[in-house]
């Protein structure tokens, strides 16, 4: 059995030893994830040319996502490391105060315009929701606040009001240079840090194409206001990322649930890829097994439908990078085996715009129906092959195309596997012939097994699949 759901490793010190990457190759990882938070972008230059060339040896594609930091909303340091608040502290955010120089009564700002964004009466949440402030005054560049809940504080902690209204953009002019080494490395997916609306999303893929990317755009939900403009953001983005950590430091966690299936519903339903992210096995950046939360939270998302689920410091710099991949692969194959993992009603009750997407709606209903073996997308793009994705099926889809930009941009799909195929003929028998006959080396069926295929005539026009076919494997032999 293959495991559908897709699994992002994010690359750091823990994966730099070649031995460790062969080992994540092997584990299954299907994308890596490059975070511009750390490192230099030469060190996120030289971890994606390594990845590529080890998927290479180990005969598989690797996607490569890199993940842009977004604004600095953080506090500044502490002369002396840490402080301890209590219930009751007055404490100040002062955007006027040195970056190094905090105390117990005041600590400075990397965000100076968070006076003009606040008011009496706001809650400001700092460490990921752990110490909360109240509001209780603006005095110019200060903010004035009583401490809620208190406990210890540490340098550089990040910094959220809750229920969302900090004014950041959501691209800083470093995220700009940053874009331009994502084109440089050929990166597939580009991940924008704190967007609010659509139009942060469609800034970042203008200035990705003009410096010469091709990747998609993954807009990553974790602001208030992002799940209001939820259907104006996936409508324009390529991926949305769940980065639950901040979305749920300002929505509050007793929401984050729901949202998070919501999320993954719609994304489904606009036909757009979704990555589950953040806290997923957190527990093994220490321990080298999972608690049986985070197991169930894993397969809850590949159960509401989600395309990835992602790794972060737990592979970047935790104790057992290798055995995080390898648990989260054991958890999707189970959470697969359940029937809402298989069948689906996706697009039942919609009519179709376009004929490629009727053809992909109209395979994966035929291989739900029929004792089908594989899918073969003769893909140009790799659109068929994601429409195909949206509908829940234990039928391996392989996207066969010969661009390696679409076979590493499949790699997020869900149940979509990349093959390369060059077309080599006019004939489409002789092309669908030589297609099952690349199924059949690689093992993935054999004669007699049911293949469904689809494809375009005339052939190799982008956007143009317009046929499907459904053969029995060795009934093309000549």
């Amino acid at each position: 059995m293959q495991r559908r759901t897709k699994i992002v490793a994010t690359l750091g010190p823990a994966t730099d030893d070649p031995q460790v990457l062969d080992r994540l190759i092997q584990a299954g990882v299907d994308v890596v994830r490059l975070n511009f938070s750390h490192a230099t972008p030469a060190e996120h230059a030289a971890r994606a040319e390594a990845v590529r060339d080890r998927a290479q040896a180990h005969g598989r594609q690797v996607g490569v996502l890199v993940d842009l930091q977004g604004p600095k909303i953080r506090i500044g340091k502490f002369a002396n490391g840490k402080i301890k608040l209590a219930e009751g502290d007055r404490f100040v955010l002062d955007a006027d105060a040195p970056l190094d120089g905090g105390n117990q009564e005041r600590v400075g700002l990397t965000y100076k315009t968070l006076p003009q964004d606040v008011q009496r009466g706001a809650t400001l949440l700092l460490d990921d929701g752990r110490i909360v402030l109240w509001v209780d005054d603006v005095r110019g560049k200060q903010v004035i606040c009583r401490v809620v809940v208190g406990g210890e504080l540490s340098n550089n902690k990040g910094l959220n009001r809750q229920g969302g209204g900090l004014s950041a953009r959501a691209l800083t002019d470093q995220d700009r240079e940053h874009i331009k080494w994502a084109a440089k490395i050929a990166a597939d997916y580009v991940a924008i840090s704190f967007p609010r609306n659509a139009r942060d999303i469609e800034e970042a893929r203008e200035l990705l194409r003009a410096a010469g990317g091709k990747g998609g755009i993954c807009a990553k939900i974790e602001r208030a206001e992002a799940v209001q403009a939820i259907h104006e953001i996936i409508r324009v983005s390529d991926v949305v990322m769940l980065a639950r950590g901040d979305l749920g430091v300002e929505i509050g966690d007793a929401a984050l649930p729901t949202v998070q299936k919501r999320v993954i519903k719609l994304a489904r339903k606009m036909n757009r890829v979704v990555i589950t992210a953040t806290q997923m096995m957190e527990s093994m950046i220490e321990n080298a097994i999972p608690t049986r939360a985070e197991v169930s939270d894993v397969a809850n998302a590949v159960l509401d439908g989600t395309d990835a689920v992602m790794l972060s410091a737990e592979t970047a710099s935790g104790k057992h990078p290798v055995a995080a991949v390898q648990a989260m692969d054991r958890v999707c194959l189970e959470a697969e085996k359940q029937d809402e993992a298989i069948h689906s009603q996706h697009r039942m009750d919609v009519q179709f715009e376009r004929i490629d997407e009727a053809i992909a709606m109209a395979v994966m209903y035929s291989a739900n129906h029929l004792p089908v073996r594989a899918i073969a997308a003769l893909t140009e793009s790799g659109s068929t092959a994601l429409w195909m994705s949206r509908m829940s099926s234990a039928v391996p889809i392989y996207a066969m195309t010969p661009h390696v930009e679409t076979r590493r941009k499949v790699t997020l799909y869900r149940g979509v596997y990349p093959v390369g195929f060059s077309i080599s003929s006019n004939d489409p028998a002789t092309v669908l012939r030589e297609a099952t006959d690349e199924l059949r080396r690689r093992g993935a069926v054999r004669d007699g097994d049911l293949v469904i295929l689809s494809i375009g005539e005339p052939l190799a026009k982008p956007g143009g699949t317009n046929t499907l076919k459904i053969v029995r494997v060795g009934d093309f032999r000549e």
